[in-house]
């Protein structure tokens, strides 16, 4: 049976949904650019097949659906300029938190700012390369880590510095996981060497993160072995790994995203997630 190269899930032109293997023009590798796809029947992350069967694309949608997730861990600290720009030490282990899994949307969906996000200043974007999780596994080691994984997007950990520093009691969820706030994409994509990518962020098309995945204090196999010690990874587990130097938190000055701002987020060999940031209607958010 065949297996997918580009995993994409989509909205076709038929009005249903399905996961599909992205057809890309001769020469381009931005899975966003795909306007038809071949469908996959069966598990994607078990016995599937590319099958003959092409739909045209109307809408790329988050690469898994929600009930595919399992769910979502994110490392802070993770790009050694990045730490410097937060005023934080390198650190000696993974920094860990998680986002609940109506964090995740679509490469081109907007980013809802619901009303209590919009009380402090803060509002932030993070470009990072996410890995899924493909097979189950505990204890894997570093050397064997990457055999478990499905495969690779982009994601932007959006964040609000006011309700991820100064607000949440020392925990960073509550400033990084309101809904929306993990759009992913916009396809998955195995990759022979997910710590030789380039990546990076634009806001309003001007380049504000530019940086490699090889500047990762710990790589992707790394990060696995580390979090399968004495915890079982299972398919469909969602690892975003960090972002690089250049967040608004970092500049001087600081500069935090608006309503209306368009940013991108793009991963080579992957592609590119295209979301508008909008602000929810105000209503009583007061905590």
């Amino acid at each position: 049976m065949a297996t997918f190269s580009r995993l994409v899930r989509f909205l076709a032109r038929d009005g249903r949904t399905y996961y599909g293997d992205a057809i890309l023009p001769r020469g381009v590798t931005d899975i966003s650019k795909a306007r038809q796809a071949h469908v996959v029947r069966g598990d994607i992350f078990g016995k599937h097949d590319v099958t003959e069967q092409v739909a045209d694309i109307r809408t790329l949608l988050a690469p898994l659906a929600p009930e595919d997730v399992r769910t979502v861990r994110c490392l802070g600290l993770n790009y050694a300029a990045h730490a410097k720009e937060s005023n934080m030490p390198i650190p000696q282990y993974p920094v860990v938190f998680y986002k609940p899994a109506t964090a995740l949307t679509g490469p081109l969906d907007p980013i809802p700012i619901h009303p209590l996000a919009q009380q402090h200043t803060g509002l932030d974007y993070e470009c990072e390369l996410v890995a899924i999780i493909g097979k189950p596994c505990v204890d894997v080691p570093e050397a064997r880590a990457l055999d478990h994984v499905l495969g690779y997007a982009v994601g932007n950990d959006v964040s609000h510095r006011d309700w991820q520093l100064k607000l949440g009691g020392g925990q960073w969820s509550l400033g990084k996981g309101f809904d929306g706030w993990a759009p992913f994409g916009p396809g998955i994509v195995r990759a022979a060497d997910p710590q030789a990518l380039a990546i990076r962020t634009r806001v309003n098309g001007n380049t504000v993160q530019e940086s490699s995945t090889a500047d990762m204090v710990f790589g992707v196999a790394k990060t696995i072995a580390f979090l399968s010690q004495g915890t079982t990874l299972l398919p469909g587990d969602v690892i975003f790994t960090g972002t690089p130097q250049g967040v608004g938190m970092g500049r001087n000055p600081q500069v935090w995203l608006k309503d209306g701002d368009v940013v991108e987020v793009e991963l080579e060999g992957v592609g590119t997630c295209t979301n508008k940031v909008e602000f929810s209607p105000v209503r009583d958010a007061k905590l």
